[in-house]
């Protein structure tokens, strides 16, 4: 549809309708049964005229549903507009992905956007239309129960993979690929910050630290064409994000050009008022729409207030119409005025859904997902030839799919023991699970007694799926005491022991560093027990590295890599009383950003820049050897990093600038280059504008962002 036609449209409709088309319902409002909608319509005050006239739907599940929701609505909609389909596919529709987190550290970008074009094509022909990401928001302190659908603690990593994701899901031509789904970056802004890593906290940090860390994944997938935006519950220097005029107004619209669809998070909206900015529904509701939210999530306050608000001044008219038009634009830059039923398809569905092909993408990204911590006297990859145990909360679980796992089923995941029979004819499996908190009596005898009687014991440990996700904090973020108990109850009679983790966060590892190996698969997954044995019995060489840093204590907390510089550091002077330090432990990660292991070792060596000086408009090459002194295929993720050594304010003493990934055969060496222009250099200065500062930078390229080979050279 042209533009004209849409703005014809616009002039066609009431007032009343422009303002339903503000509102999100759940599938619940337009279900067959009538008591599902009953109760909820009573509870929000609104009419059957409102629900028939929202302008989109929150959570339709496949296409059979979707059809039928969509011909009910558009038979009752006067002007026949279409209904926009919305829902959380995060990793995953119904072939479930690793978790955020886990692709995070899979550094591939290649395989984030594979992952998001396999959810849209799942997701598109079940009759969806949006997806509720990519989620790019920073976060530095696991407690936090959202880390799981964050890519971790680094603003240019989680940049990239934004990019990734949006390219996944819309493709490059929304209007025709009906096997993609718009997509909607969140949550904006700063949600990751939450202070105690408590969800639905404050937000508090200056608006340069904002700029700086925390808005570029935002912008960086508005780059690359993200069709909507979502507010976060927080708040941002003090008002709520939903509300908040600046944020939304000032900084999205006007400075990164924005003028697609914002829409709240659920009942975020109404939630101002006990934030205590707004006294009630009508002032939250003025909040919001000065905020330039276009869509309210599942709360009526302008459904009930906003023509209130127009007939008495305090809103104009023309920002109502401005927000209407850009729902009908998302619309049409669907193409759902033509084809009002997309790409929901039965057939299409059964084709595709959880097909084989899609199992197989998933069992390959979590590959790519899983990270080798330890491996003592290379303990893995298990050889044919041994006995193996397999005990554990973990280790026949097929609660392996994550809190966001909307459409996934647990009963169709592959757990470690199915995955370890293609592998070993020599496997001893617990019968008796043990749960995941205490281990009974029966379970624990059992264990010790495969730990005694075998080579190696896998022990499988870590969260169920609940300890994470959205409101899913823990101020504990180390295995649950029994789980311990476990631990050490196997460590005492194991004569080599490998500990495997699924959970949705960095926990605190420290009582369990007596393993001989522990293997970190996050929640992989449905094919993640499988990709999980894979990696064990090393069909599959680790090549997945940390996104976020896991602390040696959780009184770190929050713990991450780029930190800024004290006047006192420690390490010019480790054994100086009045030097930032702590007494009971180290300040260093236990495991740090961009860690992580494979099987054989590499070197990295004869770094060379192709000059010592750097001007605007010039760069420099920075060159390394990379060296492959194994047997072993690996992929190696060779990452630069950089730092301003004089600023004008004080900077982070390393910032990752740049990654590459490379394959290296038995024995091989490449030499790994990068481009340094004076645009890498740039933060936000004290007048909140970016650029870079003449003198002298340091350069780092290395495995992790611990280790790397160094040098230095000036900006002139």
């Amino acid at each position: 549809m042209e533009a004209e036609k849409l703005n014809e449209l616009l002039r066609q409709m009431t007032l009343e309708e422009k303002v339903d088309q503000l509102l999100q319902l759940a599938a619940d409002f337009y279900s067959e049964k009538a008591e599902a909608k009953t109760g909820p319509m009573a509870d929000l005050a609104i009419s059957d005229t409102t629900v028939n006239q929202a302008g989109t739907t929150l959570g339709v599940s496949g296409a059979k549903e979707a059809i039928r929701v969509q011909t009910n609505y558009m038979k009752k909609n006067r002007l026949g507009i279409p209904t926009l389909l919305m829902a959380d596919i995060i990793h995953g529709f119904r072939t479930i992905f690793p978790i955020p987190l886990a692709l995070g550290s899979s550094w591939s970008l290649a395989a984030a956007e594979r992952m998001a074009s396999v959810s849209a094509k799942e997701a598109a022909v079940s009759g969806l239309h949006v997806t509720f990401s990519p989620m790019v928001d920073l976060v530095r302190d696991p407690r936090w129960g959202r880390v799981m659908e964050s890519t971790g603690e680094d603003a240019f990593l989680n940049a990239r993979f934004a990019e990734a994701f949006v390219k996944g899901y819309q493709g490059t031509d929304l209007a025709n690929d009906f096997f993609r789904v718009a997509a909607c970056v969140k949550h904006f802004a700063a949600y990751g910050a939450a202070i105690a890593g408590r969800d639905y906290n404050t937000v508090n940090m200056s608006e340069r630290q904002l700029r700086d860390q925390y808005l570029p994944g935002y912008k960086a997938a508005l780059e690359a064409g993200a069709k909507l935006v979502m507010t976060s519950f927080n708040t941002v220097d003090g008002i709520p994000a939903t509300g908040n005029e600046w944020l939304s107004k000032q900084v999205l619209r006007n400075e990164f050009g924005f003028d697609g669809v914002v829409i709240s998070d659920w009942g975020a909206v109404k939630e101002m008022i006990p934030h205590g900015v707004a006294a009630n529904e009508k002032e939250a509701a003025q909040l919001a729409m000065n905020a330039t939210v276009d869509i309210e999530m599942m709360t009526t306050c302008y459904s009930h207030y906003l023509a209130e608000l127009i007939a008495e001044g305090k809103i104009k008219e023309a920002q109502l119409d401005e927000a209407v038009l850009r729902i009908l634009t998302l619309k049409n830059e669907l193409g759902l005025f033509e084809h009002p039923f997309r790409g929901a398809n039965e057939e299409l569905e059964a084709q595709h859904v959880l097909s084989k092909e899609h199992r197989q993408a998933a069992r390959e990204v979590a590959q790519q997902s899983i990270v080798l911590l330890k491996n003592e006297q290379e303990v893995l990859p298990l050889k044919p030839e041994l006995t193996i145990g397999i005990v554990g909360p973990a280790a026949s679980s097929q609660d392996i799919l994550g809190a966001w796992s909307w459409q996934g089923r647990q009963a169709e995941a592959t757990s470690l023991t199915v995955g370890a029979r293609h592998y070993s004819k020599q496997l001893h499996i617990a019968k008796e699970p043990c749960d995941y908190f205490q281990p009974s009596e029966v379970a624990l005898e059992e264990a010790t007694h495969i730990a005694r009687s075998v080579d190696v014991v896998i022990l499988a440990l870590g969260e169920a799926e609940w300890m994470s996700g959205e409101a899913a904090s823990r101020s504990d973020i180390r295995l649950p005491e029994g789980q311990l108990q476990l631990f050490d109850a196997i460590r005492s009679v194991a004569k080599k022991l490998v500990v495997t983790l699924y959970n949705g966060r960095p926990l605190d590892l420290e009582a369990i560093q007596a393993a001989d190996a522990i293997v970190e698969a996050w929640f992989p997954g449905t094919e993640g027990g499988q990709a999980l044995a894979d990696i064990l019995w090393g069909a599959v060489n680790p090549s997945a590295r940390l996104s976020m840093s896991f602390p040696t204590t959780v009184g770190q907390v929050p713990i991450y890599y780029n930190v800024e510089n004290t006047g006192r550091p420690y390490e010019s002077n480790p054994d100086e009383k009045y030097v930032s330090k702590y007494l009971d432990t180290s300040n260093y990660a236990r495991y740090p950003f961009g860690y992580g292991l494979s099987y054989g070792t590499v070197r990295y060596q004869k770094l060379q820049l192709s000059s010592t000086e750097l001007s605007a408009g010039q760069s420099l090459r920075a060159s390394i050897d990379v060296v492959n002194e194994s047997t072993y295929e690996r992929t190696e993720t060779v990452q630069l990093y950089l730092r301003d050594v004089v600023a004008m304010v004080a900077r982070p003493i390393k910032e990752l600038k740049g990654f590459k990934q490379i394959q290296l055969q038995a024995h091989e060496t490449k030499t790994v280059s990068f481009e340094v222009t004076e645009a890498l250099l740039r933060y936000v200065h004290p007048n909140q504008q970016w650029g870079s500062d003449p003198g002298e930078f340091e350069l780092w390229i290395g495995p992790n962002s611990a280790t790397g080979v160094n040098t230095t050279f000036q900006l002139v």
